[in-house]
């Protein structure tokens, strides 16, 4: 007996589940690309701004701009680097990348409600809480599905993207903030 799910599948419908029931490689590639994309390139861009110009408009704009540029980027990107391997198929190509893109779009995006519902420095310590618990449940995911210790891979996962955030706040605070003042 075949479920809703499985008839709408074969009716042209995403697909996101392959034969097994469990979620297709194509779609978990664009999905956790997109997420950790989407997580560490907007907090840094977040941080960074924030620290070189402390403008609410600016951090948003930013927000706004790489949500756009950086997922059509990374879904490109997908786009090719699966498009190179023998062993995909022209569907899971486009699956992957265009979960890649509508993934990365939505995750840069929820970083613009803490920006335009709190004070700046309240939402970027908001955007960071909020990206860490992102990257926190991929990471957890991550582990369960490869049978890897869930602290290991926070840690390696959390480390990265703390060090991106501490690299950004330093651009921010030493190169930007000395140029937006200078002009």
């Amino acid at each position: 007996m075949h479920t809703a799910k499985n008839k709408s599948d074969r009716k042209g419908g995403l697909g996101l589940r392959g034969k097994d029931g469990a979620i297709k490689q194509s779609y978990r590639t664009g999905f956790g690309f997109g997420t950790v994309s989407g997580v560490i390139t907007t907090l840094g861009l977040v941080m960074g701004l924030n620290a070189g110009t402390h403008s609410t408009a600016a951090v948003l704009g930013g927000i706004i701009t790489i949500a756009i540029a950086d997922a059509l980027s990374d879904a490109l990107g997908i786009h090719i680097s699966e498009e190179s391997s023998r062993e995909t198929t022209e569907r899971s190509v486009w699956e992957s990348t265009i979960a890649t893109f509508m993934t990365k779009l939505v995750i840069a995006l929820t970083f613009a409600v803490p920006v335009l519902l709190l004070p700046l420095q309240l939402a970027v310590l908001a955007s960071i809480i909020w990206g860490m618990l992102l990257l926190g449940a991929l990471s957890i995911y991550i582990a369960k599905i490869k049978n890897e210790k869930v602290s290991h891979v926070l840690i390696e996962h959390w480390g990265i993207a703390i060090m991106v955030l501490l690299v950004t706040y330093l651009v921010g605070t030493y190169i930007v903030s000395p140029l937006v003042n200078a002009a």
